[in-house]
């Protein structure tokens, strides 16, 4: 969204950190406003709200075009905020709080007072497992954090069938737990001490592959619940990525406004997830399955492992972390 107002070298920089250089803006805007659009669809059991925002200073007018562009193609929606510092981070975090269901509360505190604009992404998922967890069976265990430290969480468990990849070769267990509707939560546990080189391997084909060649299998599966909530300034990573001239006095966001030089003063991001018996939230379902005597393999996520959120659909990734302890506030 941003780089629609974007031009010059600031443009260029955006484009080749996100991985478009081979695109221009008008295909990635299509490819936007396709992508909203698949994931606008809603489905019984599962809710997935996704969307973007540009909150305006008053007295401050963005140039039309780009305004059309964030409604069109990002699927985002324009209101006007009070000049009044306080009174503007509180009318955008009600924004953010209603539009998450209220579940990210406190999303800007400090804004610039050079601030005319602030830009919005939120993603809202809530799914139900297809098969749920018995409480019954969850008890505590031990999850080793470290070589040094371990800590006893809820431990779900249940018997079924999973789509499992074991990736020997790149020391990772991969198994996917599907959502009613048509999304999954892929769990990846590297093999010990290997989370190090997992991350460092890792990339969208890795999630892809793992997806094509994982198979069906009957399976003892360890589940720690977890709530999670990740507050990050992204700054100084995006400048790392190589998205410079955005933060600089340098920066060109004549599509934004011709009136006044413009550069992007802070980045931040929030995510919250919480993984229950029942799902990402609670609700009663109750089912069976016929279990076979034979004892199956079993899976137990009891050290740090990644976790993806994917629609499967379009493949897009909603969520993905590190769960280095599930007992963290």
């Amino acid at each position: 969204m941003v780089s629609a107002g974007a031009g010059g070298e600031t443009h260029s920089q955006l484009f080749s950190t996100l991985g478009y250089s081979a695109f221009n803006q008008t295909q990635v805007n299509e490819a936007y406003k396709h992508l909203f659009e698949v994931h606008g669809h809603s489905q019984e059991n599962l809710q997935l709200d996704v969307g973007n925002a540009a909150a305006v200073h008053s007295g401050f007018n963005p140039l039309e075009m780009f305004l059309n562009d964030v409604k069109e193609f990002y699927s985002g929606e324009i209101f006007n905020v009070s000049q009044d510092l306080s009174d503007a981070a509180a009318e955008i975090n009600r924004f953010i709080a209603n539009k998450t269901q209220d579940k990210i509360r406190d999303m800007v505190k400090d804004l610039d007072p050079a601030m005319v604009m602030v830009l919005i992404n939120y993603v809202y998922f809530k799914g139900l497992w297809e098969n749920p967890f018995q409480s019954y069976d969850t008890h505590k265990a031990e999850f080793h954090v470290d070589k040094t430290t371990k800590v006893q969480v809820d431990m779900m468990t249940r018997r079924g069938n999973y789509e499992v990849y074991w990736d020997r070769a790149n020391h990772a267990t991969v198994i996917s737990l599907p959502y009613k509707g048509d999304a999954s939560m892929m769990i990846v546990l590297p093999d010990e001490d290997k989370m190090e080189e997992v991350e460092g391997y890792i990339n969208k084909d890795h999630i892809r592959d793992w997806g094509d060649s994982a198979s069906m299998e009957d399976i003892i599966l360890f589940l720690p619940k977890f709530s999670i909530s990740s507050d990050a300034s992204l700054e100084s990573t995006l400048k790392e990525m190589g998205i410079i001239n955005a933060f600089e006095k340098s920066a060109d966001f004549s599509g934004i406004s011709e009136e006044f030089k413009l550069k992007i003063s802070k980045a931040s991001h929030k995510a919250v997830l919480s993984v229950t018996e029942i799902g990402t939230e609670a609700t009663a379902v109750s089912t069976s399955e016929v279990e076979l005597y034979s004892l199956p393999p079993i899976i137990r996520i009891n050290r740090p492992f990644l976790v993806f959120i994917i629609e499967n659909s379009s493949g897009s990734i909603l969520f993905m972390g590190k769960i280095n302890n599930p007992t963290a506030e």
